[in-house]
């Protein structure tokens, strides 16, 4: 993946200074949650799809560069709110904001984010691309109501799941390419191929998420962290469906009432791994991967190309 970052390394430093200019603050206990923020944020994925979105389909300029702070500005307040919303308190390897400040302060840092990023994009008459990243923010919304009320229920299937991950996860990087594509594109039919690139990389990187639950080889040890929280991934929605009823019955039963205990955990991960769950999820994360690339190929060859092809890759090749 760092050739990707090597390919964009100028880009993404200009966006790096836009993006910590834009979460300034002149309320100290602000000013202070958010520079902890900046300095514990992850690869910067979305950023980079932005930027590469936006070379493929012509030059980058600074709308691209907003672009990607808004992205990064949305994905972040989302975080934050995900966090008290799972109770988490750990964010890639370090205390998350939830641990550090608690709700109210969480909350509160989390609109604050979304309130910049749209004042960034406002201050500047960048209407299309709100309106491209407001749209993935609502369907973030509805995927994760949509997953609290099947996962209370038990009763997903493998369409709901598809359903869920495609506003959850994928519509962000959807719109994070298409929003770059949109910067320095006026066809539509360029952005919407790019929109759709997205989506599929998306959809193919929460399935690879949704493995490291199982533990494979690749992937290293279970988690059963999905499980625990009774979110029904698509492993355990294929098991569901291909054994028999008691065994049905069984998994139910232990996914509703003892999902915190290790025994259970294990249990379900073994009989997961016994019905093909794991070969079947892999077999569709594939397809995916495969049709952002047939995407990614229309275009004519170059190193920016090969750059998204990279990170298309990463997204379900990486060990967590």
């Amino acid at each position: 993946m760092s050739t990707s970052g090597d390919h964009i390394k100028s880009e993404l430093k200009a966006f790096e200074e836009l993006f910590k200019n834009a979460v300034k603050s002149n309320v100290p206990l602000l000013d202070r949650i958010l520079k902890y923020v900046v300095r514990t944020k992850g690869k910067q994925l979305r950023p980079m799809f932005v930027i590469l979105s936006a070379k493929l389909c012509g030059e980058i300029n600074e709308k691209t560069y907003r672009a990607a702070s808004l992205v990064e500005l949305l994905h972040t307040a989302t975080l934050v709110h995900d966090d008290v919303v799972d109770e988490a308190t750990e964010r890639r390897g370090y205390f998350s904001v939830y641990a550090l400040w608690k709700n109210k302060a969480s909350v509160l840092v989390g609109d604050y984010l979304l309130a910049k990023g749209l004042l960034l994009s406002l201050e500047n008459n960048d209407f299309k691309t709100l309106h491209i990243l407001s749209d993935a923010v609502s369907s973030m919304s509805e995927g994760e109501l949509l997953q609290l009320e099947k996962s209370r229920l038990l009763n997903i299937t493998e369409e709901d799941y598809f359903n869920i991950i495609k506003n959850k996860t994928a519509s962000l990087l959807a719109s994070a390419c298409a929003a770059g594509a949109n910067s320095s594109t006026e066809d539509d039919a360029c952005i919407e191929k790019m929109k759709l690139f997205g989506e599929y990389t998306g959809i193919a990187f929460q399935i690879k998420d949704d493995l490291f639950d199982y533990g494979t080889d690749d992937v290293g040890k279970p988690t059963g962290n999905d499980i625990k929280e009774k979110k029904l991934t698509l492993p355990i929605i294929y098991t569901l469906q291909h054994v028999d009823s008691n065994k049905r019955k069984q998994l139910k039963n232990l996914l509703k009432n003892s999902n915190r205990r290790k025994e259970s955990v294990n249990f379900i991960i073994d009989e997961v791994k016994k019905s093909g769950g794991i070969e079947y999820t892999v077999q569709k994360m594939d397809e995916f991967k495969t049709k952002a690339l047939e995407i990614l190929y229309s275009f004519p060859p170059s190193s920016t190309r090969d750059s998204l092809e990279s990170l298309v890759r990463y997204t379900t090749e990486r060990k967590r």
